[in-house]
């Protein structure tokens, strides 16, 4: 049997580096250790305003993510109109009521208690930017007709852990918002049906002052997350 003739174009590595062993362990631990610094951050300053050119960088970042067959199932609606905010806040308040008032069942209350979260959301208003990331669930040609994206929970996942990464290597901190359900959003950004809202993404810099629950920096160690075979 002849194999098939390949019909895709290729084109050399571009651009990679390998390093010796010692500096890509220490490249790798002080990665790490960078990362260890992140915190999820309520109290936000915000008299500050973050530069436009370090969201598009870190945007741009967050596109560079593998996806599913390189569709890119994703979309970044970067809100920073005080009149936004406030809309987005009130709808995300009243999901929250909703959700800490009788929807959510107690173990689940239990295990956000530690956090000390409630229903009130003030920093969706303080922060001077919020990040709300769509999953494209299909595709639209531009004659209106629909095409299936594949893997899209799983790719907007990772575009999404890039993302925080490069806000938190820019030096910013933020915190991953989900009420639920989160349908407002669509109304708020202007996003067409076919794409659903999934994290809004709360960015800054910290309150002079700012205090993060302990409980929030304990990690479960190496060998309750990873298993060598």
């Amino acid at each position: 049997m002849s194999k098939p003739t390949t019909s895709f174009l290729q084109e050399p590595l571009p651009a990679y580096r390998e390093y010796p062993r010692a500096e890509m362990i220490e490249r790798a631990r002080a990665f790490h250790a960078d990362l260890v610094r992140r915190r999820t951050v309520r109290d936000y300053d915000a008299g500050r305003e973050v530069p436009r050119e370090v969201i598009e960088a870190c945007l741009l970042a967050a596109g560079t993510a593998p996806s599913g067959a390189n569709q890119q199932p994703w979309s970044f609606c970067v809100i920073t109109d005080a009149q936004r905010k406030r809309r987005i806040r009130e709808a995300a308040e009243a999901e929250e009521r909703a959700f800490y008032g009788g929807r959510a069942p107690q173990e689940w209350l239990d295990a956000l208690a530690p956090l000390g979260t409630d229903p009130d959301k003030p920093f969706l208003e303080e922060a001077p930017v919020l990040i709300a990331i769509f999953a494209q669930k299909y595709g639209v040609r531009p004659d209106g007709s629909r095409f299936s994206h594949y893997y899209v929970p799983e790719s907007v996942g990772i575009a999404t852990g890039l993302l925080i990464a490069a806000l938190h290597h820019a030096g910013l901190v933020m915190l991953t918002h989900t009420p639920s359900p989160m349908g407002f959003l669509n109304e708020v950004c202007e996003r067409p049906a076919s794409e659903k809202p999934v994290i809004l993404l709360v960015v800054g810099y910290p309150k002079p002052g700012c205090r993060v629950p302990v409980h929030g920096g304990i990690k479960k160690p190496l060998q309750q997350i990873a298993h060598w075979l």
